[in-house]
């Protein structure tokens, strides 16, 4: 999500405790800008936005609590929230104000927002100590690759796609996030019902993605086209800018189909 930086937080407040009942011991951050990611085409581009002083500040005090270090091993989400609540993943998470508030409307659920931007991930650091929120994590890393080497097959519930970077050049199309095989991917690390929710100020963009969710094996829209506005999702600052600017608001549901004794 590119949703800009916002206004620095203010006001010190203690850390929270590790997530109670887990036995998940997060190492020291800092791999996800250390360690090096080995795709040749990323879906992304690392920004060297302004990191006001409180965001850097949380980074430091809290991302050894909450940031899990990228490893090639699969993650035990039991360990982690200390609970078997259903698994939704944020992709791409930006300043993570939605994330938050996400997360603090349904304790019921464990959220791992993927974000490689230091200052984002800063910012949804001070949310997680401010809201005192237990069921949200953070990987510093390529998604894809977190994907690929860190999520078991069958173990999420929910991917969360909200503004993805549009790529609007065609040569840059190749860096799309929401396009094969990367949709297969998504579909593969899908639980049966789970659902993958794609939302985007680019209808150029949403287009595309519409036929490549639609090729991807296991899916099946929710709707007939384009999806109505899940009443859940809080709009985001980067959200109303682009409705400010008259672009359209698309979204995307699709879910996961059971398997049958076919498959």
């Amino acid at each position: 999500m590119n949703s800009g930086i916002l206004e620095e937080q203010s006001g010190e407040k203690d850390a929270p405790p590790a997530q109670p009942g887990s036995t998940f011991e997060p190492e020291p951050a800092g791999l996800g800008n250390e360690a090096v990611s080995h795709r040749t085409v990323k879906t992304y581009v690392m920004r060297s936005g302004r990191i006001t002083s409180s965001q850097e500040r949380d980074y430091e005090e809290l991302s050894h609590v909450w940031c899990i270090p990228y490893e090639n091993k699969h993650l035990n989400f039991v360990d982690i929230f200390g609970n078997t609540n259903p698994i939704t993943i944020e992709i791409g998470f930006g300043m993570g104000t939605a994330t938050a508030e996400i997360a603090a409307a349904h304790p019921d659920i464990n959220y791992l927002g993927i974000e490689v931007h230091k200052p984002g991930i800063g910012r949804l650091l001070g949310e997680i100590r401010a809201r005192n929120l237990r069921n949200l994590y953070i990987i510093e890393y390529d998604a894809l690759e977190v994907l690929e080497n860190m999520v078991n097959d069958e173990s999420v519930n929910a991917f969360h796609v909200f503004f993805p970077d549009p790529w609007p050049k065609l040569k840059h199309h190749k860096r799309r996030l929401v396009q094969r095989p990367h949709t297969d991917l998504f579909s593969k690390k899908l639980a049966a019902g789970g659902y993958f929710y794609m939302v985007t100020d680019w209808v150029e963009y949403a287009e595309f993605a519409l036929e490549q969710l639609r090729k991807t094996p296991g899916l099946e829209n929710n709707y007939t086209a384009f999806a109505e506005p899940q009443p859940w999702r809080p709009q985001t600052k980067f959200e109303r800018k682009g409705i400010k600017a008259e672009h359209a608001i698309t979204e995307l549901f699709f879910v996961k189909k059971e398997k049958t004794a076919d498959d």
